[in-house]
């Protein structure tokens, strides 16, 4: 082997290495895919070696210096409840807004409030499955992950028009393992993570969370927010404001699904608003 050829070998190896050091780095800092569909390999998404992430390397072929030519779309997503007061009013912001969201129930939860489940199907949203009663997935048995989902599916389907709930779904507080999102699958459930957490479930401004979303923005988008936060209702207007004179356009997350590969949504162009 010529000493060019070796050197141009030497360069790619520390290329590759360098590449997969950075990936391990990021997982450890609690990067995540923001899906996981049933037909991925969820250990490789959520917690791969460093000969996957090698793998990877090769397999994706992107360019992550340069993702230009991004869909800008965006969907916003709500966890928990639904919640008296709080629903009613995010529901009349997002519909005067003309923005549609989808919505992660707790199932216990539309069962104690049918009425606000059935709004949040009637104003246009998707509805997802968020547990029946918003355990720490991750502290439980394959057993108990999978009675959870089951039993949040079937509350939810008793109270809800079948054509608005969707095969989506969240693990609550964002706690999972391989195990929890294999479960899922073999539920045939996408699980639904995020690209950005604005930190609603925090106590924090409408102002903070406008700053935040524009500042981490990227496209596609989706994003973490929670059903019972007033700070998230009083920010919409500006949220929506900004994000349009950017160009975006907001969608629920299966029309996201419906419009971009899954992994342009995992590794999403980085976008200032």
């Amino acid at each position: 082997m010529s000493r060019r050829a070796a050197a141009l070998l030497a360069i790619a190896f520390l290329a590759v290495a360098a590449y997969a050091i950075v990936r391990l780095i990021r997982h450890e800092q609690g990067v995540q895919p923001a899906i996981v569909t049933p037909a991925m390999d969820a250990q490789q998404e959520i917690s791969p070696s460093l000969a996957g992430h090698i793998k990877r390397f090769f397999r994706e072929r992107v360019t992550y210096g340069n993702r230009r030519g991004r869909p800008k779309l965006i969907a916003l997503t709500f966890d928990d409840g639904p919640y008296p007061v709080y629903t009613p009013l995010l529901l009349d912001e997002l519909h005067t807004l003309g923005v549609p969201a989808t919505f992660f129930l707790i199932g216990r939860d539309a069962q104690q409030w049918p009425e606000l489940a059935q709004r949040i199907a009637r104003f246009g949203n998707e509805i997802g499955d968020h547990t029946y009663t918003h355990p720490n997935l991750d502290a439980e048995s394959d057993d108990a992950v999978r009675g959870e989902i089951v039993q949040g599916a079937r509350a939810l389907a008793a109270i809800v028009p079948a054509a608005t709930v969707y095969r989506l779904f969240r693990p609550p507080h964002g706690r999972y393992t391989v195990a929890t999102i294999r479960v899922a699958q073999r539920l045939g459930y996408d699980t639904i993570l995020w690209n950005d957490d604005p930190g609603d479930w925090r106590s924090v401004t409408a102002a903070e969370l406008t700053e935040h979303m524009e500042r981490h923005a990227t496209a596609p988008e989706i994003v973490l927010l929670h059903s019972g936060k007033l700070a998230t209702i009083q920010a919409l207007p500006q949220v929506v404001a900004r994000f349009r004179a950017a160009g975006y356009r907001f969608t629920t997350v299966s029309g996201l699904l419906e419009a971009v590969p899954v992994p342009q949504i995992n590794h999403p162009g980085k976008r200032a608003v």
